[in-house]
């Protein structure tokens, strides 16, 4: 994780959609303890990432679900990550509270049944806004949203700030943990 927060950020061969991204993008340990804290808040909550890279964020989430009654339902684009991801679950026994979903974030959202109750954002930064143009409308009433990477340079994250601090019953706060997390709850009027 060193390696890749310090080495140059250049576009990988294949680009975003090429499959050939082999980087870990995982967040750090200080994230993982703070999602994991807030998880255990909540009482059997359904969480939902969006991002799942290798899994390292999954295994603080799942933790958090098999010590509350929850169910982690995690997305990625790419099915080479989501089964790295699934294998390092099953290491931790941890695979039992999860549901790995491959393919396009925006698409599979809106297919999700019921609501959720917590939701960690940590994929390409110009889909944060519409994912939580997807995910709002499932939010249950205390749900709480992590967007990461929000002190970066790229512009989207900056919008994502101004969208999710302008809907209707969130309010928000910015933290550095990490690369910075938003943290937001959701508290319909």
């Amino acid at each position: 994780m060193r390696e890749e927060r310090t080495g140059p950020h250049a576009e990988t061969p294949g680009g975003r959609d090429g499959g050939q991204d082999q980087r870990m993008r995982a967040i750090g340990p200080d994230t993982g303890r703070l999602l994991n804290i807030l998880v255990r808040s909540l009482a059997a909550p359904t969480i939902l990432e969006i991002g799942t890279s290798f899994g390292y964020s999954g295994i603080w989430l799942a933790e958090a679900a098999r010590a509350t009654g929850g169910r982690l339902v995690t997305m990625e684009l790419h099915g080479y990550k989501s089964a790295h991801a699934r294998e390092m679950a099953e290491k931790a026994g941890l695979a039992d509270h999860i549901d790995f979903k491959v393919g396009d974030a925006v698409a599979m959202i809106g297919e999700l049944p019921g609501t959720v109750d917590f939701v960690f954002l940590d994929l390409w930064k110009d889909l944060y806004v519409p994912c939580l143009e997807a995910f709002y409308p499932k939010l249950a009433p205390g749900a709480i949203i992590v967007a990461d990477n929000m002190l970066g340079p790229d512009p989207a994250v900056k919008d994502y700030g101004k969208a999710v601090r302008a809907r209707p019953g969130i309010t928000s706060v910015l933290l550095p943990v990490g690369s910075g997390i938003e943290v937001s709850r959701y508290e319909p009027a």
